[in-house]
């Protein structure tokens, strides 16, 4: 009895931490004890155990330690139990509380490099709605064969692997990932797949990147996958492997997707540059959720559902995904609080693919559906201690692409164009240095010259539309204002068929019109207009 009492226990434990686990969120600000130290290497080896639901192995975290510290803290759930930690091949004492590792030992914890290894084991927190709320998925294909997902932007690579769980901090010389499974699978990974092989009744991938990487894309995913493979030229000619790793019912359709993503990378390349990781390659998954942006194997599970844009078959997924290889994975965001950076920028050069293939009225188009769906509850921009649970909304995708075409049209698209590729071509903002909003703010002022610090600080940390007021003072004389922005803007103003472009600012500007004007004809502004 006393048995069946203690299993009752356990399983009323698991249970509930399984569901605390869903509420686990990534970043916020960051503690003393972490910010001491720089992550520079992440090895990772797992043993997945589909039968068990469990996964077991070690973590070695390369760092760098700034300074003399009593401890440093490494993230990791308390789902898993942690069997031993060794620094520098001395094992070492811990405590494992409230899902942080603390490590004291100061005769090893000197200044310089080390590497920390770390052995574990346990089951991890399933996914309730993925990939918003992430974890692991132990899915079923349709021929009744394992299909293992994971995803955890939301709540880190914590819940998978030890780790120093912030966007500030990538490991300068990435990751390498080594998984086994039972043999006759296939794991998907990040980077190139460096070795494949057979032990016993396990297949073992080693995946490898040499660049820095966000821990979010440090997943895996497992199913009886076939790769479809071809080469593609990157814009500056440069040879990238493409990858498509396909479940064996849908392999007919790898070659049709294969092309639909040769033609998104050229779009996304001709408006910020060559592909960013062409030593690893472009690749795909095929997986149970929607979809993550794991950088070099992004996640697809849009089921082939195509639409038409310019008489061609799109695949939005697809496509947006994508996009973050240059938005969040080459340029990231230094906390979740410029979330709106990888995801508004990346939206923005979702609609790039509309002007590309349809016109400028079609990318106008986009932008107008994308602002009668705004929620304007939050500012777009957060303060440095938000994670990623309150820094993510909805607003960050298509108000943060509305507010940079707002920027296009302020500053002019030719000059736009130019600061923006300036921006993502910049060793000083990519790869493993992260960036702000005042990061961005700075860099198209500089290029602009211009001060748009208000026009930064109005849109994006507030919620207020552009008030404009229209009054007439005699019969087609009008004076236009702004009645809650400092500073001057340019404004379209249609009468007829004319449209000009004129500055406006708080102090009333009269024009002349024939009829009543119509006030920012191609909502190039979040706004409202007031006529008297």
């Amino acid at each position: 009895m006393q048995h069946i009492l203690k299993l009752f226990w356990i399983i009323i434990f698991l249970s509930g931490a399984h569901l605390h686990a869903q509420d686990i969120v990534s970043g916020g600000r960051l503690k003393q004890n972490q910010v001491v130290y720089d992550v520079f290497h992440y090895n990772i080896a797992l043993d997945v155990d589909i039968a068990k639901k469990s996964i077991s192995g070690t973590t070695v975290i390369k760092i760098k330690l700034k300074e003399n510290t009593p401890e440093i803290a490494i993230d990791l759930i308390n789902l898993y139990q942690v069997k031993s930690i060794w620094i520098d091949k001395t094992k070492v004492g811990f405590t494992h509380m409230k899902d942080m590792i603390i490590l004291r030992d100061q005769h090893l914890l000197t200044p310089g490099w080390h590497d920390i290894k770390i052995e574990y084991s346990g089951i991890p927190p399933v996914a309730v709605r993925p990939p918003w709320k992430g974890g692991i998925q132990w899915e079923k294909d349709d021929n009744n064969d394992p299909w293992v997902a994971f995803s955890c932007q939301n709540e880190g690579a914590k819940i998978l692997f030890p780790c120093k769980d912030h966007p500030s901090d990538k490991p300068d010389e990435g990751a390498e990932m080594k998984i086994s499974v039972p043999k006759g699978l296939k794991v998907a990974g990040a980077g190139r797949l460096i070795k494949e092989e057979t032990a016993g009744n396990k297949s073992v991938f080693t995946w490898k990147t040499s660049y820095p990487i966000h821990n979010y894309s440090l997943v895996f995913n497992v199913a009886k996958y076939q790769v479809a493979k071809r080469n593609y030229v990157t814009i500056d000619g440069n040879h990238v492997p493409m990858e498509y790793w396909i479940l064996p019912e849908n392999i007919h359709r790898a070659e049709k997707h294969l092309d639909i993503l040769a033609k998104s990378v050229r779009v996304q390349e001709k408006y910020f540059g060559e592909f960013p990781f062409i030593n690893d390659k472009i690749g795909l998954v095929e997986t149970p959720h929607l979809g993550m942006e794991h950088q070099t194997m992004n996640a697809y599970g849009n089921k082939y559902r195509y639409t038409q844009v310019g008489g061609e078959d799109f695949d939005w997924l697809l496509y947006h995904e994508l996009g973050h290889e240059w938005w969040g994975n080459k340029v990231s965001n230094s906390d979740w609080a410029h979330f709106w950076i990888q995801e508004g920028i990346c939206v923005l050069g979702d609609w790039f693919y509309y002007r590309e293939k349809e016109g400028i009225e079609s990318f106008h188009a986009q932008a107008k559906k994308a602002s009668y769906s705004f929620v304007n509850k939050y500012p777009i921009v957060r303060d440095s201690s938000a994670d990623s649970g309150s820094a993510y909304q909805p607003d960050i995708y298509g108000k943060g692409a509305f507010f940079m075409r707002s920027l296009s049209f302020i500053i002019g698209e030719e000059k736009f164009f130019e600061i923006l590729k300036a921006f993502i071509g910049d060793k000083r903002y990519t790869y493993s240095n992260t960036v702000t909003t005042s990061i961005v703010e700075n860099h198209f002022s500089a290029g602009a010259k211009m001060d748009l610090k208000p026009y930064f600080d109005f849109f994006l940390k507030t919620t207020d539309r552009l008030n404009i007021f229209v009054k007439e003072v005699r019969p087609k004389e009008y004076d236009i204002s702004f009645k809650n922005y400092s500073g001057t803007l340019p404004l379209e103003i249609k009468d007829g068929t004319t449209i000009k472009k004129v500055m406006i600012s708080a102090q009333p500007v009269r024009i002349t019109s024939e009829g009543t004007p119509m006030i920012d004809p191609n909502m190039y502004y979040f706004k409202s207009v007031v006529y008297e």
